[in-house]
């Protein structure tokens, strides 16, 4: 349903056509290839170096699947990006490569935070409001609208809809914005996804009390969720 309802609001967001075409391109396709992975579960790793060991061995896992898919979703999205005339060839080369990288690598990261109910509704509705002026308002009312079902366990996001979320906002991170700006932000994402091979990110948050507050509203105490594939 969050992947349904970030696409419909798109329809009324007013943002240039080549910004709206890389987001809806983004979250219907992280959306798709996380919907697999939420449904295909008989080869199991964890993170991307269990994805990346498994394959070298000879299986295919769900992961790999979605690294793949995803990988593949977000270069299409960047390619989509409204570019500036000016940009020239390399130019133009650094921000395919800036919004794919931060298409996907949003994506992964919102999957990641997906461990405790309504967390990665949480952070995604934060982002989506930065975003807003960027195309993020329609993200902003998906997060919104699963946020209520997720904190009461009713329904979750899943790799379906955290991934799809976050590639949408990486999509409208990757457009508007100064490219510096831009390849601070790609390296943020890159950081946290590398960090969250060595550091557990529910071990900092229960560990810092205003973290552990917010990630606690309107819980009630339910169970945490399964590990992220």
């Amino acid at each position: 349903m969050a992947v349904l309802s970030a696409l419909a609001g798109l329809l009324a967001d007013d943002i240039p056509p080549g910004r709206a075409a890389a987001i809806a391109v983004a979250t219907a396709g992280a959306g798709v290839v996380g919907a697999v992975d939420d449904h295909w579960q008989a080869a199991q790793a964890k993170g991307f170096r269990g994805h990346l060991g498994a394959l070298r061995d000879g299986r295919i896992t769900s992961g790999t699947i979605k690294i793949a898919g995803v990988g593949a979703t977000a270069l299409a999205a960047s390619l989509l990006h409204d570019r500036e005339p000016a940009a020239g060839r390399l130019g133009r080369l650094i921000d395919i490569g800036t919004g794919a990288g931060l298409i996907a690598g949003t994506a992964n990261l919102v999957n990641l935070l997906d461990l405790r109910p309504g967390r990665a509704a949480k952070v995604s509705a934060l982002f989506a409001l930065l975003l807003s002026r960027s195309g993020g308002a329609s993200l902003l009312g998906a997060a919104l609208g699963a946020l209520p079902t997720d904190l009461a366990a009713r329904s979750m996001l899943g790799d379906c809809g955290a991934n799809a979320l976050g590639a949408g906002i990486g999509a409208a991170a990757a457009t508007g914005r100064p490219r510096a700006v831009r390849l601070i932000a790609l390296l943020a994402v890159c950081g946290l996804n590398l960090a969250s091979e060595k550091v557990s990110f529910t071990a900092v948050i229960e560990n810092h009390p205003l973290l552990r507050a917010v990630d606690d509203w309107g819980r009630g105490g339910q169970p945490s969720k399964d590990q992220p594939g």
